[in-house]
């Protein structure tokens, strides 16, 4: 997973008339970077396409995405809970018959926004 990232834009105020006030800057509005999740492929789930097809079909469908961060015991030690998402690419395997990775497909996500919980329920 990557693109967890948030970035406020900043805009120049001038208060006052006088040529003596400078600019001050104000936080904008909040930019999302695109949330990215790759798995191992699935036989037989094709709910990725699914999701994706929506938006040909004329009506994109937006989900409410948690992700969270495993410890030892497998147990959720942080969880994102990601907002309004919905697929803008979806990337198959590459393919090579001379290699042993593992096939791969990746999925990314534009969203409105995330909150952090802890495990405990706080809210950051």
């Amino acid at each position: 997973m990557s693109g967890l990232e948030i970035a406020y834009d900043d805009v120049a105020y001038r208060e006052g008339s006088a040529s003596e006030y400078g600019d001050r800057k104000l936080p904008g509005r909040p930019r999302y970077a695109n949330l990215v999740l790759e798995r191992g492929v699935v036989p037989g789930d094709n709910e990725f396409f699914a999701w994706l097809n929506t938006i040909r079909l004329g009506s994109v469908e937006r989900r409410d995405v948690s992700v969270s961060l495993l410890d030892e015991n497998h147990d959720p030690a942080v969880v994102w809970k990601v907002k309004n998402a919905w697929p803008v690419r979806l990337a198959g395997p590459t393919l090579d018959a001379r290699g042993t990775g593992v096939a791969t497909e990746t999925l990314e996500l534009a969203h409105e926004g995330y909150a952090v919980e802890s495990v405990d329920g706080d809210r950051k």
